[in-house]
């Protein structure tokens, strides 16, 4: 290429204030994911994103709303994707909790991560990550509350399958291949009813 033709940078290329906030967000998940939060700098997040930090400065005021918009992110497209559950087929299938998880996952796989690996270790968020889990937790005694009756047993399967899916996931995207996603569901669905089925059939 000659020397005098230049080549856009994300910076120079001027996006609509809705873009740029979700290309900062996504490249500060990364980021953030990859240098944990204390070692992570604005500057960091503006040299992922391709931008300058004028640019982060201008859209998120602070490390901490920056680090906030990423799991707003996230969780957002969580509660719209349960929301949206009568578009899944069987919805009313555990199995199909996994699927929807795996979708959000893919589309947003570092805040994702960040979320249920990183984010109950900072204090600053340790509050919006335990509200985030009670949730999963009690949204998972609904689906097992006909089988497993016992109050505190109830609340300890729920609790565990809630560590067990999510973890399962991120582990699929630090290792699995997008193209066995299927496959992957497959068998962490039987894994999900044999245990649920020997958590009934010990506590009687």
């Amino acid at each position: 290429m000659p020397a005098h033709v230049a080549t856009k940078t994300h910076a120079s290329v001027r996006l609509p204030r809705a873009q740029r906030r979700e290309q900062i967000v996504r490249a500060a998940a990364t980021a953030f994911l990859t240098g944990g939060y204390d070692k992570t700098s604005m500057e960091d997040v503006a040299r992922a994103a391709g931008v300058t930090r004028l640019i982060v400065y201008r859209i998120f005021e602070s490390k901490d709303a920056l680090y906030l918009a990423v799991l707003s992110s996230v969780l957002d497209d969580l509660a719209v994707s349960f929301e949206s559950r009568d578009r899944v087929a069987d919805p009313e299938h555990r199995e199909a909790v996994a699927a929807i998880l795996l979708r959000v996952a893919r589309r947003q796989p570092d805040a994702f991560r960040l979320l249920w690996r990183h984010t109950s270790n900072q204090a600053a968020f340790h509050d919006l990550y335990s509200q985030f889990q009670e949730s999963a937790a009690d949204y998972a005694v609904g689906l097992i509350a006909d089988v497993l009756p016992d109050p505190m047993i109830l609340r300890w399967a729920a609790d565990s399958l809630v560590s067990n899916i999510y973890e399962s996931i991120c582990l699929w995207l630090d290792r699995g291949d997008r193209k066995r996603d299927e496959q992957f569901l497959q068998l962490l669905a039987a894994g999900i009813r044999a245990t649920v089925t020997a958590w009934v059939d010990v506590a009687g």
